[in-house]
């Protein structure tokens, strides 16, 4: 079967502790056990690293601690002009504000890196219709292959396309 290639913002290392989001905990603890059996290839990058150690202690640990028990690519987007030029697309296509770049950032590199999909719980800014839309458009324009968004409960529901069966 086909390991999908999966790019996870911080929104979903962070809900590996949020017992105050017991739903959302447990679907993200789900998934962090099938990234440990290795039915993915994830992708993160320097900024989930440096979101990550904005936390307060001793989520920040944690999470740290979490991110030790998996395989995973670090992109880096710092001086990456490619992903730079994607995310301002971003904004100036009024996807996304510029008070978004972090959000940008995430995309931009899940789609440069060529991501099956983009794993996040922000609704806010990811996972929805005109976010979804907005960057099936720029990849087409751009030449870029299609990226799907989801939440981490979504993923855990492909367990009959993504078995070892």
């Amino acid at each position: 079967m086909k390991k999908y290639k999966i790019y996870i913002d911080t929104s979903v290392i962070s809900h590996l502790d949020a017992p105050d989001v017991p739903d959302r905990q447990t679907d993200t603890l789900q998934l962090w056990k099938e990234i440990k059996e290795g039915k993915y290839e994830v992708y993160i990058s320097t900024v989930v690293l440096e979101e990550i150690n904005q936390c307060a202690e001793p989520k920040k640990t944690n999470l740290i601690d979490f991110l030790n028990q998996i395989d995973f690519t670090i992109i880096q987007p710092k001086d990456n002009e490619e992903i730079k030029n994607l995310e301002n697309s971003i904004i100036n296509q009024k996807i996304l504000t510029e008070k978004s770049r972090d959000d940008c950032t995430h995309i931009a590199c899940a789609v440069v890196n060529e991501c099956d999909m983009i794993v996040s719980w922000n609704f806010k800014h990811m996972v929805n219709i005109r976010t979804i839309n907005g960057i099936r458009a720029i990849n087409i324009s751009n030449g870029y292959k299609m990226i799907d968004i989801y939440p981490p409960v979504s993923l855990i529901a492909l367990k009959g396309d993504n078995n070892d069966e």
